[in-house]
């Protein structure tokens, strides 16, 4: 089954626990603390796996979560940081912010790396809070939780040439005459569900060539299976327009050269600009080549005569493929500016009044401290009201109106403010 869209979850490792702990040994009553810190949570990373050429593995499993980080313990032993999560996708994969819809990466070469989401940092052992005046702190910190996202994947293939044209006008057939491709062949409409990929060989030189899904009149506005694939041509240096010149659906070829194209510059204007070769397929059951002189009076395209059953042209095909090839530029990936999440917020805080007028301080800062704070703990509360200074918190407090015995409350701690 070929899936080139999928919407998953993924989450960064949390950071483990700092330790409180104190060094214990025979004859050392009173060995200091020893704890140590928390290692890392592990990295969200996207990876081009070259073997991969659907995104139906997300069907089944959408949610992904790296490893956290571990405690720390004593004897200044830091917790192992967590192993990182590595997605393997699709080379071509576009991947997105599901909510704003921007672009985080493009993995447009074979085994490309990104890193989308970093883990979360490991928390302090009390160890680290030391001090001169704090000599035996009974607390650590908290390791960083870090938040899940919804990533958008969207695959889109990257080929050289692409071939387009009506359901049934034998792109099928002609891709596996011309490349390693053996794409699924019937003669009913819409045998090709999904785009196709092969490898055409000239001399010592290749290119690679896709069989888009057969086009009708309305794909771009979504009629037929031309609205899902379109975008699969986007990334394409030449188009190479599959025509049933035998009219052998009761069709004229020249309508259909002409609606298709049509489609194509609804859909997209770089697209219409593409260079373009006119393959006229199914020449083997012309009574004559009236049909092929009527063609060509009606575009400046190149055209080229081929019969992808007996194999007529085909040679004359892949070399005019290859000369227009030489003369365009490679391809290159999306041109875009990266979405990065944004870091934990750390630094700002924000002073309101609650219904019953107590002061309420909250914000990054406020939220970064939790993770130090044991409210049962005398020297964590020092060390909260400290910090509390620094910060400027308390002078914030007094910018704000606030009085001797005011209530403020911060996190779960109501505290009286004095001058």
């Amino acid at each position: 089954m070929f899936i080139d869209k999928a919407k998953i979850y993924v989450k960064a490792g949390n950071g483990g626990d700092g330790c409180t702990s104190f060094y214990t040994e025979k004859y050392i009553s009173k060995g200091g603390p020893d704890g140590g810190d928390g290692g890392r949570g592990g990295d969200i990373i996207f990876e081009v796996d070259p073997d991969k050429g659907s995104l139906m593995d997300f069907q089944y499993s959408q949610h992904f979560k790296a490893e956290d980080g571990e405690r720390g313990s004593g004897k200044f032993c830091h917790g192992k940081a967590g192993k990182p999560l590595v997605i393997k996708v699709p080379q071509g994969t576009v991947i997105k912010d599901f909510e704003t819809g921007k672009i985080i990466a493009d993995m447009f070469e074979k085994g490309q790396q990104i890193v989308v989401l970093n883990g979360g940092n490991g928390g302090k052992g009390n160890a680290r809070f030391k001090s001169s005046r704090r000599q035996a702190p009974h607390f650590s910190q908290r390791g960083e939780v870090t938040e899940e996202h919804i990533i958008s994947l969207e695959l889109k293939i990257i080929a050289d040439v692409s071939l387009v044209g009506y359901p049934n006008a034998g792109k099928s057939t002609l891709i596996s005459v011309m490349s390693n491709a053996r794409p699924k062949i019937a003669n009913y409409h819409f045998t090709t569900l999904s785009p196709n990929l092969g490898v055409v060989k000239y001399y010592d030189n290749s290119f690679v060539i896709a069989d888009i899904p057969g086009l009708i009149e309305g794909a771009a506005e979504g009629a037929g299976l031309g609205h899902e694939f379109l975008r699969h041509i986007e990334r394409t240096r030449m188009l190479v327009h599959v025509v049933d010149i035998a009219g052998s659906e009761g069709r004229d070829p020249r309508d259909d050269f002409s609606i298709i194209n049509s489609e194509i510059k609804k859909y997209s204007k770089y697209l219409s600009a593409l260079p373009q070769i006119v393959a006229l397929n199914k020449c083997d059951i012309l009574c004559d080549d009236s049909a092929i002189r009527d063609f060509k009076k009606h575009t400046k395209k190149k055209c080229v005569p081929v019969s992808a059953v007996t194999g007529e042209g085909i040679e004359n095909l892949i070399a005019t493929i290859y000369e227009t090839l030489s003369s365009l530029p490679p391809i290159k990936p999306l041109d875009f500016e990266p979405f990065v999440y944004e870091k934990k917020d750390t630094q700002s805080y924000f002073i309101g009044r609650d219904d019953d007028g107590a002061y309420e301080v909250y914000g990054g800062v406020i939220d970064e401290l939790a993770r130090n704070v044991v409210l049962d703990d005398y020297d964590s509360m020092r060390y909260f009201h400290k910090r509390l200074n620094e910060t400027g918190i308390i002078k914030a407090l007094r910018n704000s109106g606030a009085k001797d015995g005011d209530l403020v409350r911060i996190l779960d701690i109501e505290f009286e403010f004095v001058e």
